[in-house]
């Protein structure tokens, strides 16, 4: 799943994993794990992420191996915050190679719409779940919400300059396969959820 900083894309993509019965697996959350158990790899991120650039191919690329290794993987999977560049997305054909066909959702939002959501929400103190609007505790583990450091208007702008350069080149990369579809992230929730799961089904041939 691809879209920009804010699209909604950790939402969706557990939505549609658990419409589907297989995991969820977000880059974004094992980052964070790595940043909160102070691991050299996380500190390495923290330092990147707080200056709202892109951590590097070749750390998130061995996270992203690792994990499809697993054996819950092997019906399938939702990837969400990856990949980011073409290099990454030339790797994870290599890790996908021997499976079912790989169908890319790219989730458009409007950008003054990205800076209003990221410059005002809020995120779990312990799991990093978004929150939704107006609450003050976090509905998956009870924790207190804070702001991320990088969720201020100023480094927004700049996370999604970041995006536009780096990732946005995987729209070209990807958008003349037949697996590919883009969605409108700028509705609800349930519009949105409904139009990803759509989309899947018609990449897919109409499989469900």
């Amino acid at each position: 799943m691809l879209g920009p900083p804010g699209a909604g894309k950790g939402t969706q993509a557990e939505k549609l994993a658990r419409a589907r019965g297989v995991p969820r697996i977000s880059t974004g959350d094992m980052l964070r794990e790595a940043v909160q158990a102070g691991t050299p790899v996380g500190r390495a991120a923290k330092a990147v992420m707080d200056t709202g650039r892109l951590v590097g191919d070749d750390i998130m690329i061995s996270i992203v191996r690792e994990r499809l290794e697993r054996r819950d993987t092997e019906e399938g999977f939702v990837l969400e915050g990856f990949p980011r560049t073409v290099a990454q997305a030339e790797a994870l054909d290599t890790m996908v190679d021997d499976r079912a066909p790989l169908v890319v959702i790219d989730v458009e939002v409007p950008e003054e719409t990205l800076v209003l959501r990221l410059s005002t929400r809020l995120i779990c103190s312990s799991c990093g779940w978004t929150s939704t609007p107006g609450a003050t505790m976090c509905a998956r583990c009870g924790s207190p919400l804070v702001q991320r450091n990088d969720d201020n208007a100023e480094i927004v702008r700049e996370r999604l300059r970041v995006y536009g350069r780096e990732s946005q080149p995987l729209v070209d990369f990807y958008q003349r396969r037949r697996t590919f579809r883009s969605v409108d992230g700028d509705q609800p929730q349930d519009a949105v959820a409904a139009d990803i799961s759509a989309a899947v089904a018609s990449a897919l041939g109409g499989r469900q």
